[in-house]
């Protein structure tokens, strides 16, 4: 949850008068690590310092395109990352592929052998 600028600068102000970081916690229902972190840097920050993803997106498009069965522990090998990495892109792609039993590695080709 983002506090508004003016709010923050009301809760340091209440600082510089003589409040104590747990009193003005306490009074303004805030945690005491948040006052301090506020203390420190007054504006939320706006940009990113690092790049947001791993995984490009089109990299990633064009290997489900190529090996649509494959499990995401194969893609993040191929793709040298996480299979957790792989999980959270998918998503963020809005892909949701359910795997087709008839080509699932984890079944054989053959039958149980129970009869019917």
């Amino acid at each position: 949850m983002t506090y508004s600028l003016d709010f923050r600068k009301q809760v340091l102000k209440s600082l510089d008068e003589g409040m104590t970081f747990a009193e003005a916690a306490k009074f303004y229902n805030l945690s005491p690590t948040t006052i301090q972190n506020w203390k420190r840097r007054v504006h939320s920050k706006i940009t990113r310092q690092t790049k947001p993803y791993k995984i490009p997106d089109d990299v990633l498009l064009n290997d489900v395109k190529e090996h649509p069965d494959d499990y995401q522990y194969e893609r993040a090998r191929r793709l040298n990352c996480s299979k957790t990495g792989i999980h959270h892109a998918l998503k963020r792609l809005g892909i949701s592929q359910k795997k087709d039993f008839r080509t699932s590695k984890s079944l054989s080709d053959q039958k149980s052998g129970v009869s019917e």
